[in-house]
């Protein structure tokens, strides 16, 4: 069976408060109610959600609908950025460039992306541990992380092609349970069907 990883949509930005405790926008959870009319909701047996607030709020829609509860963990958290606090779109993006580009350099006293795959990686390898791979489960979690931890499922290198894009999140992978390769790429909410089916990008076989 299969695992999805998905990101949660757009927030509302406060430069005021610590990222991790940002909420949904408006925008942000009615693309999160698309999932509410998905057919692939009903497969799931089990959802992992980061602790940071946005990708709770994502996940409990999602569990409201399949009728699961929502397991936390923390490691699954967003890469640290606290060292230097919000930054404006233009300067977080240039960072954002640096992070991926030198994963194993701290950018201002960033968490670095090695560390920061290493952290994602260990937390679903424990998660699934003990986990029935005939049982799909929902991983929920954060942009930054989730393409780390895609790069490391391809056995890819950490690149930032490999970032799900612009678009304010909402997108998901799919990778195997047992073989632990990607079933497909980060694909919109929008428009993602049944997985199963879907034939693995070339390479990833």
């Amino acid at each position: 069976m299969y695992a999805l990883y998905l990101t949660h949509p757009q927030v509302e930005i406060d430069p005021a408060r610590p990222v991790p405790e940002w909420s949904l926008s408006a925008e942000g959870r009615r693309r999160a109610g698309i999932v509410r009319a998905a057919s692939w909701v009903g497969e799931i047996g089990r959802i992992v959600s980061s602790t940071e607030r946005k990708a709770l709020e994502t996940a409990g829609v999602i569990a409201e609908c399949a009728g699961l509860p929502v397991e936390a963990e923390e490691r699954m958290g967003e890469n640290d950025r606290s060292a230097t606090g919000f930054l404006p779109p233009s300067e977080f993006e240039a960072a954002a460039d640096r992070f991926f580009a030198h994963p194993h350099l701290s950018f201002r006293g960033w968490e670095t992306a090695a560390d920061a795959q290493a952290r994602i990686v260990a937390a679903v390898d424990d998660a699934l541990a003990a986990h029935d791979p005939s049982v799909p489960v929902l991983f929920v979690g954060h942009g930054g992380v989730g393409t780390l931890l895609k790069c490391a499922i391809a056995r890819r290198p950490i690149d930032r092609r490999e970032d799900q894009g612009p678009g304010g999140g909402g997108m998901l992978f799919g990778f195997d349970l047992v073989k632990r390769r990607l079933l497909c790429d980060w694909t919109p909410i929008e428009s993602f069907k049944d997985l199963p089916w879907i034939e693995p990008p070339p390479g990833t076989a």
